[in-house]
């Protein structure tokens, strides 16, 4: 069979490689000839991936120590690894959604990816209003380092809802992507951003409880009438990182049954349309949450 996607062979680092999406997305690459260096907390149990890492990516130390065990030069990234907030507190969510993904690429993706390689962050549905909020996101996109996102992030995680760190830090994290795919560009290097919209994960007992229900987080699959299962979204994945992709970068690649098609043309209200950081919306929120809890 002909290598159309162009893995034969080819090192591939994956993030949340053990559950979910990147689980599939992890076999998929297995399948097509990937080298795979496996990434997670649990172990991942895809047979035939070289080498599975354990490792805490809401820590820096951890990601440093985890890089020592993968090759120098690598051709394909997927930051895929994420967590709720459902249960975890505010800054363990946004370093394992965001900062981990700044820090791998500013300090290993940067030197390491070879030239015509690729680089995918998963991201979310709720970072859609990426673009409109750029204000509050533009101080983590352009931090200089781990401590200054810290830093940065301090005031926010101790007032904000822990929750309010996932919708923050997929909206962070699309800015970066964009800010990436105009920078890693220039070398060949292709850099796009996965945007899924309700999908069958580990997780999805943390995000109807987000959501509101089962039913409302089908809600936000658009027409499907039903979630999207994680295989669906690691096809998306491994295309758009595969030379079948080659000319695509930059892109927010929304995966979500026409639920965004809807809002644009206005036949569904987008509520996630707030402020990630807005005093007022915080505490509007915290009361919804604490009502809700009563119930």
């Amino acid at each position: 069979m002909k290598d159309y996607f162009g893995y034969e062979g080819k090192v591939c680092v994956i993030t949340g490689a053990s559950s979910g999406m990147g689980l599939e997305a992890t076999k998929l690459l297995v399948e097509l000839g990937a080298k795979v260096y496996a990434i997670d907390m649990n172990e991942c149990p895809v047979s035939g991936i070289e080498k599975f890492i354990k490792c805490d990516l809401s820590k820096k130390e951890a990601i440093d120590e985890a890089f020592k065990e993968i090759p120098d030069k690598f051709y394909s990234f997927f930051g895929n690894a994420g967590l709720s907030g459902s249960k975890t507190d505010y800054l363990t969510t946004f370093n394992c959604n965001f900062t981990a993904n700044f820090y791998i690429t500013n300090n290993y993706l940067n030197t390491r990816i070879e030239e015509g390689g690729s680089i995918l962050y998963v991201t979310s549905a709720a970072g859609l209003n990426w673009e409109k909020f750029m204000k509050e996101e533009k101080k983590m996109v352009y931090a200089t380092s781990w401590e200054d996102v810290q830093e940065k992030i301090a005031k926010l995680a101790k007032k904000s809802p822990s929750t309010f760190a996932y919708m923050y830090s997929k909206r962070c994290l699309s800015y970066f992507s964009a800010k990436a795919a105009s920078e890693f560009g220039k070398r060949g290097i292709r850099v796009n951003n996965v945007m899924p919209g309700s999908t069958d994960t580990g997780m999805k007992d943390e995000f109807e409880k987000m959501a509101g229900g089962h039913d409302a987080l089908v809600a936000s699959a658009g027409l499907a009438n039903r979630l999207a299962s994680s295989q669906e979204m690691a096809y998306c994945m491994v295309f758009l990182n595969s030379k079948m992709a080659s000319f695509v970068s930059g892109l927010d690649f929304v995966v979500d049954y026409a639920d965004l098609a809807m809002k644009k043309v206005g036949v569904k209200k987008d509520i996630s349309s707030v402020s990630a950081t807005n005093p007022f919306i915080i505490s509007m929120a915290k009361k919804m949450m604490a009502k809700q809890n009563k119930k």
